[in-house]
Formats: C-alpha cells, sequence, structure tokens
C-alpha cells in the first residue's frame, strides 16, 4: 500500500504485487505492507505469528542499501482507533503477531545517502508463517553446548587477532582457517533451525515452509539528484520544554535536561524540520529558542552550524536563568551571533497570534529593542487578524491584510494563518501585494486547529494526501517558510510510559507529531507518527518542484502540480497517490542528466 494510506484494522489489503519505487539521493522514501490472516494456526486469541525478514538492496554494480541502516521497518500502530504511531521493529528479522479478522500495517522506509550510486537496487521481504515460541520445543543450549561453541569461537578471534603486520599470504591463511571454524560451527546441530537457502526457518518441517512463506520484490530507482542538505524551506516546528520536563522528570538547566532537549533536536533534524524549543507565558506570549545553550557556547555553534538546519529561534530572553544581568543578556547574545555566517539563518519569534492593540504594541517595544543592537535582526510574528479593539479597516480581512503596514518596521517575516485564506487562494495575491520583498519581508504560514477538512491539515484522521497536502498548498501559494506551533504537545503526565492523552478543546493530532518511545516499549527513542513521515514526503516535494522550476520556470511547476491531478487548491487535490508518483516520475524524467 502506498504511504499515504490510512491502513485501519478493518481496511482489506490490496493483491500481492512488487514493490517500485523512485528517490533521489539524500531522500527518504516510504511504502507499508499490509497483512491480514486467512485462517488461525496460533492459539490464545492470536491468529498466528510471522516471520518478517528483510534483504539489502543491491545493484547490478554490486552497490548496497543496509537493512537496518538505509531500509528500516516498523509496525503501524493505531492511536484512538486512527493507525499513526510507528513503532520500530527489529531488523533484519522479526515476529508480529496477527489477529483474527484485523489487518496488521507494516511501514518500510528507505533513506537513500548522498552519496549512493544511483541505478536500479532490488530486495525482497520474506513473510513466513510460523509456531510462536509458546508452542515451540525450548531450545536452549546445555552447559557443554555452550562451552563447545564458546572454545571454538574464541579459537577464530586467537587466529585472526594476531594478523597486524603479518605477511599477505600469513592473513590470508589465517582468515581462511577462521571461515572454515565459523563455518562448521554455523552448520553446527545448534543452529538447524537456520540453514535453509530461505533464510531462518521454524521448527515447522522444509515442505511446510514453502507454501507458508511470501516473498515481496522491492524494486527502488535511484536517481542523480541530491536533495539539498539544508531545506529550501524553512520550516520551524515547536517542541514544548516543559512536556519534556514534566514527562521525563528532568529539572531545566540540569546535565539530563540539556541531553533530553539535545536529543529531540537531533532526532527531529531528520525531517527536514528546524526545531525550535518553546516555553508559553501570559496572553500567548512565547520564549522561543532553538539552543539552550548561550551564543558563545560551542554546541550553539554545533546547532547553528549544522547544515540541516535552515533557521534558528533566538531567545529574547535567558532561558536558563544565571550571572549575566537580564538586560545585558540580550545584546550580548546578538552581539555575539552578529559575527557568524549563521547569523542570516536567525529570527526571533516574540508573540504567538496577537489580538489587541497591547499585544501588537507588546510586539513593536520588544523588536525595537532587539533592532537597537541588530538592526538586520528579522522578527518573526503569527497572526490570523489586526488588533480587534483597534480595526484597521471596515473588514476582518481587509483588517488582516494591513497587519504589514501596522507592524512595519518591526517586524520581517509575516506569518499568517492558512485559516484566514478559506478556499479563496485568490486572497494570496492581496497578503504579498503589502509586503515589501525588497526591504527583507517575507511572507510565511501556518496551520493549527484550522484550517479544518477537507483542506489540507495534520490532524489525526485526515486522509494522508491532505497530510502531504499542506506543502503542496505552500508551494502553489508562494510562502517562503513555514511554522508549526508544537509536535509534542500532549496533556501532561509524569511518567515517561504514560498512555497519551491529546489536549482538551484540540482537535486529535493538533500539536502532536510524535510520541514518548517508552509509551510503546522500553527504548527512548521517540516513535515518529504516520503524519510526520507525511510532512517529511511534503517537504521532499518541494526540492522536487524547486528543481523543476528551475529547468522550466516557477508557472510550469505549479502547471505540473495541476496536470499531474495532484494538487489545484485547498479542496481540489488528489485522494488517490498514483498522482504523485505521476508527477515525481514526469520531473524524473524531465531533470535527470
Amino acid at each position: 500500500m502506498p504511504s499515504t494510506a490510512n491502513v485501519g484494522p478493518q481496511d482489506m489489503p490490496r493483491h500481492l504485487e512488487p514493490i517500485n519505487l523512485l528517490a533521489a539521493r539524500n531522500e527518504r522514501e516510504s511504502v507499508q505492507i499490509a497483512i491480514r490472516p486467512k485462517v488461525s494456526w496460533g492459539g490464545s486469541g492470536v491468529a498466528g505469528t510471522v516471520q518478517v525478514q528483510c534483504s539489502d538492496l543491491c545493484s547490478t554494480s554490486g552497490d548496497r542499501l543496509i537493512v537496518g541502516k538505509s531500509l528500516l521497518l516498523r509496525r503501524v500502530v493505531p492511536i484512538l482507533g486512527v493507525p499513526d504511531a510507528l513503532v520500530p521493529i527489529d531488523l533484519p528479522v522479526s515476529q508480529i503477531n496477527l489477529f483474527p479478522g484485523e489487518t496488521t500495517a507494516l511501514w518500510i522506509s528507505i533513506d537513500v545517502p548522498s552519496s549512493q550510486p544511483p541505478g536500479q537496487y532490488e530486495g525482497e521481504i520474506l513473510i513466513t508463517a510460523i509456531k510462536s515460541d509458546a508452542e515451540s520445543p525450548v531450545q536452549s543450549l546445555s552447559k557443554v553446548e555452550k562451552h563447545q561453541l564458546y572454545r571454538e569461537l574464541k579459537g577464530c578471534v586467537d587466529i585472526v587477532e594476531p594478523i597486524h603486520g603479518k605477511p599477505l599470504d600469513e592473513v590470508v591463511e589465517r582468515v581462511k582457517s577462521a571461515a572454515t571454524s565459523l563455518r562448521r560451527i554455523l552448520l553446527s546441530p545448534s543452529f538447524s533451525e537456520f540453514l535453509s537457502d530461505n533464510g531462518p526457518v521454524d521448527i515447522m518441517d522444509e515442505d511446510a515452509f514453502s507454501s507458508l512463506s511470501l516473498r515481496l520484490k522491492l524494486n527502488l530507482t535511484v536517481w542523480e539528484f541530491v536533495l539539498p542538505e539544508t531545506p529550501s524551506l524553512p520550516a520551524v516546528f515547536g517542541i514544548s520544554d516543559t512536556v519534556i520536563e514534566d514527562r521525563f522528570g528532568v529539572q531545566q538547566g540540569t546535565a539530563e535536561w540539556y541531553e533530553a532537549l539535545d536529543q529531540h533536536f537531533k532526532w527531529l533534524l531528520q525531517y527536514r524540520i528546524s526545531p525550535y524549543f518553546c516555553k508559553w507565558a501570559d496572553g500567548m506570549r512565547v520564549l522561543t529558542y532553538t539552543s539552550p545553550w548561550p551564543a558563545d557556547h560551542p554546541k550553539s555553534d554545533e546547532y547553528f552550524s549544522d547544515p540541516r538546519l535552515a533557521a534558528y529561534a533566538v531567545p529574547y530572553k535567558q532561558v536558563v536563568s544565571g550571572n549575566d544581568a537580564a538586560k545585558d543578556y540580550l545584546q550580548k547574545q546578538v552581539e555575539i551571533l552578529r559575527t557568524k555566517a549563521h547569523w542570516r539563518k536567525a529570527y526571533f519569534y516574540l508573540w504567538d497570534e496577537p489580538l489587541n492593540l497591547e499585544q501588537y504594541d507588546s510586539v513593536r517595544n520588544m523588536a525595537s529593542e532587539i533592532h537597537a543592537y541588530a538592526p538586520d535582526a528579522r522578527i518573526l510574528t503569527t497572526y490570523y487578524c489586526g488588533p480587534n479593539d483597534a480595526p484597521l479597516a471596515p473588514t476582518p480581512f481587509e483588517a488582516f491584510v494591513k497587519v504589514p503596514s501596522f507592524l512595519r518596521p518591526h517586524n520581517q517575516i509575516y506569518c499568517t494563518s492558512e485559516w484566514v485564506l478559506g478556499n479563496r487562494e485568490d486572497l494570496v495575491k492581496d497578503i504579498i501585494a503589502e509586503l515589501q520583498p525588497e526591504s527583507g519581508e517575507e511572507w510565511w504560514t501556518y496551520v493549527c486547529m484550522g484550517p479544518s477538512d477537507p483542506h489540507p491539515n495534520w490532524h489525526l484522521g485526515m486522509r494522508g494526501t491532505q497530510h502531504r497536502a499542506v506543502m503542496w498548498r505552500v508551494w502553489k501559494e508562494g510562502g517562503t517558510g513555514f511554522l508549526y506551533w508544537g509536535a509534542n504537545c500532549y496533556e501532561k503526565a509524569t511518567v515517561a510510559s504514560a498512555e497519551i492523552k491529546f489536549r482538551h478543546g484540540l482537535p486529535p493530532g493538533d500539536g502532536v507529531l510524535y510520541y514518548p518511545g517508552e509509551v510503546f516499549s522500553t527504548s527512548h527513542q521517540p516513535v515518529a507518527s504516520l503524519r510526520l513521515e507525511r510532512i517529511l514526503n511534503g517537504l521532499q516535494d518541494i526540492e522536487y518542484l524547486r528543481l523543476y522550476a528551475s529547468r522550466y520556470g516557477r508557472d510550469e511547476s505549479i502547471a505540473l502540480l495541476e496536470r499531474t491531478g495532484v494538487y489545484f487548491g485547498p479542496e481540489r487535490y488528489t485522494f488517490e497517490h498514483m498522482p504523485i508518483d505521476a508527477m515525481r516520475g514526469q520531473i524524473f524524467n524531465a531533470c535527470r542528466s
């Protein structure tokens, strides 16, 4: 099934067919496998157990994409009954329980490194019905067998270890000797169950094995285009530091706190996202910062210089209170950062959705202070209306359009809600007409509670193409950046493994794009949602469209979106996956050398 399919327990899998994928270098491409048992062969409420085994993907010239490194497998787990969490499973071999009358989905991702040679790659996934461990006779080794195995393995190490500095022919002899010993070990009765050519075999007999296995061919075309390491579109996503502090029991400023924030920051970079940490104050004032360390700390330089980071938030005031006088703090930080090459990535995000004159004035006052130290600093403000107690124009939309002239020269990045536009794409030109790009002003957009169905957004239960369409919309409308308020903003909990609850009053999934690993297993690694993977797909689509536009012009790239049936507007976009493959295929054919 394609990556845009929402495969629930009651969805019927399609007929088995080979998987054909196309990927650029430095791109992740994903696909799903839906499995449903026709009969039961297990006990105690389980239809049966299957073993899933993946091979490396190999090209005709011998290049490989390695399982566990480039090829990852995750189980799709429902959240509130909707398929969403992607829980990692063991590689290259894993066992999964299937349930009577239910479809289970697996998510396969292939990460193609930037340096991977282009070509046709092939691999396979073997899915085998096996007897579960409970039904199999216990096959642990006796102490005598263990000791024998230990001696033989140690013998191999003793043969190979002293080869440093030996003549080549002696090295070859020693390696051959060790290989012979290892082969003898592998052929011993202890490992007999794994000896089939078809990979691991259960205690079921050989004849049963062939009829209980499905071989799924996986073909991947890797082409020469390399997605830029620094995303062309800055996509800045908030991470609540208080959620991390509460759930993982870490106190601000401690070594564990820095470690927890560092883990979340680094993990999100793989999604072409530029994270910022966020603390909310009264009246939607926000303290936002990408690095928890001061500007002169080596870790800050490491964060800001990372080529995968397209933009970073600079805090208006000290994040972790220390000895610095609060007033000097801002000036010192700005003076340090302005000397760096990465300063062009910096922005200040001070207030979320100001509603009245007092709040708008607060933004102007803070911005004035920042600009006194750095006239070239970029201030970002998110908004969906003008000040409600001092209307800028007769109608709400006209007042919204007038915000830039009201905030100028204090604001540089005007970040507007997609909800305001409704389905009126023609209103975009009214917004853009008010901006002064020659003075460095930019137009970014955001989604949050709104817009709602059928418009593109990232709520739980929306269609897969609806999730991916958020970025198609950005491309067509011409925004130069994107903001999302929160990626981990679920309800407060004080135990890492506590059940995830979405915040009351928000649409399910709003503000939550990944989950704590502890909710699903003993792993401390965050668990991505399907929606986060589709955001990555959308950001990758932007790089494809940008490549196409660089050859044929921006208008032609928008014509391609429409011609292939991918995206016309916020209420007209594909529900099926095929047009997406068609669009990507046309870009591949038009732009490959």
